[in-house]
């Protein structure tokens, strides 16, 4: 039997844990390293996720394990008020990497950085609208859970006041179209911004918006989109926030994301991959902004600020990215994933999207070309294949949003850990869609309906 299957540890799990959102994954890690976590039969399992898409280095990096080591031996936390070394040096190195925003805050999580970035926002434009995308996430925090439209809004009782949303622009299902079929999404903008204006009490602070919406389906900002949006922004007065939790730090083939479009936002927030697994966060804005902000008496004191461990790790991380030159190589090696991802796409009649950037790559499963529809349930059973076979895969399982893969492996995965994931995925799609004709489905061998 399974070491994973001990029954003592799932009652304890079953007995004492709060569920938080969707089933667990039948395995029990025992140890991760590299693009691998190995269960409690040590079998090693993929990860296609870097964790909660965090592991930008890898799991047990060396350096980042020696760096946490040596930062636990001099000083991990102080009292808010203090400062440490590793903590203006991380300041000074993320300031260097965007030209424009000079002033850092450093936190813990993403929903953290977001609740401070809004904050921020309300108090410097002395006005409390925040519009944010309807398929986004941003966190599951007071203001930030308020910008989150993509799910946890029922039950909860109102919402922050003054949120509102605006479609997220999907190529794969334009709600505009130009004559070719593609998203026009000029025209959807201008139409989300003219419903904005007509609900606006004229008190609209920021638009907060990942560059590519994540749990949102992997949905990509189309390139001019960033700056249109700045406009809309600049027009109304509105500070442009970018939550780039998961799109910071090389992930996309650039440093950060925005850089593509060449458009800076007034204030960037960064988690996930600075921490390279660990919890830390960050807020970066304009010296005129954080003047003004501090000018009016921005508070924002946690018992995690500025804390000298994560700091250390995250100048850690840094030195690896650059060092490594994992920008670039994110860029090649998603080149090759993409690629071979859209292989299975002309192979199988059921995967009816590959997008994103980078190692930042989003498949949807569909019912059929045709449709379009989202299969939820097929991509779930390739999911729980792929974990069988050695991959672990995340799958969107929100409601309205099911069937689509984010696929985010470390920037430190080697091409052979490519192919091995792409065997494993084409595998695992192969084997569904027999187990779906065995047991009387109505798909053919590709993943196409019977016309039956």
């Amino acid at each position: 039997m399974s070491k994973n299957n001990e029954p003592a540890f799932w009652a304890s799990a079953e007995r004492h844990l709060i569920r938080y959102g969707g089933a667990f994954d039948p395995v029990i890690v025992e140890r991760a390293a590299g693009s691998f976590v190995y269960d409690a039969d040590d079998k090693p399992i993929l990860d296609f996720t870097s964790g909660q898409m965090s592991a930008l280095l890898g799991h047990s990096h060396p350096r980042i394990v020696s760096a946490a080591r040596q930062q636990v031996g001099k000083v991990a936390h102080l009292f808010s008020g203090m400062l440490s070394r590793p903590v203006v040096e991380l300041a000074s190195r993320l300031s260097a990497l965007t030209p424009g925003l000079e002033k850092v805050l450093l936190l813990s999580t993403g929903a953290e950085s977001n609740e401070a970035a809004i904050r921020m926002a309300k108090l410097v434009t002395g006005k409390h609208e925040i519009v944010a995308f309807s398929k986004s996430w941003h966190g599951m925090t007071g203001a930030a859970a308020s910008a989150t439209y993509s799910a946890g809004r029922k039950g909860y009782g109102p919402a922050t006041v003054g949120s509102f949303a605006i479609p997220a622009p999907n190529s794969f299902r334009p709600r505009f179209s130009n004559a070719d079929g593609s998203l026009d999404w000029r025209t959807e903008l201008d139409d989300a911004f003219a419903l904005v204006d007509n609900q606006s009490t004229g008190n609209l602070a920021a638009f907060i918006a990942e560059p590519i919406l994540s749990s949102g389906g992997m949905l990509e900002l189309p390139e001019g989109y960033l700056a249109a949006l700045k406009q809309k922004c600049r027009e109304r007065g509105m500070l442009l926030i970018l939550d780039e939790a998961q799109t910071g730090v090389g992930r996309t083939g650039d440093m950060f994301a925005f850089q593509r479009d060449g458009v800076v936002p007034d204030i960037l927030t960064l988690s996930k991959t600075i921490g390279a697994g660990l919890p830390l966060s960050a807020v970066l804005t304009t010296p005129e902004i954080e003047a003004i902000a501090h000018e009016r008496g921005f508070l924002f004191y946690t018992t995690h600020v500025s804390d000298p461990l994560p700091a250390a790790v995250g100048l850690a991380v840094l030195d690896v990215v650059e060092e490594e030159g994992l920008v670039a190589r994110a860029r090649h090696l998603g080149e090759k994933l993409s690629g071979g991802l859209r292989q299975l796409k002309q192979r199988y009649e059921c995967v009816g999207d590959v997008r994103g950037r980078g190692l930042f790559l989003g498949v949807e499963i569909v019912k059929d070309r045709q449709s379009g529809a989202s299969d939820h349930e097929l991509g779930a059973g390739i999911a729980a294949e792929a974990l069988k076979r050695g991959l672990n895969m995340n799958i969107v399982k929100l409601p309205g949003m099911g069937g689509v893969f984010r696929i985010a492996p470390p920037l430190t995965i080697s091409e052979e850990e490519i192919d091995l994931g792409l065997k494993i995925i084409s595998d695992s799609i192969e084997s569904e869609l027999a187990a779906v004709r065995r047991a009387g489905g109505s798909r053919t061998s590709d993943g196409a309906r019977d016309s039956k």
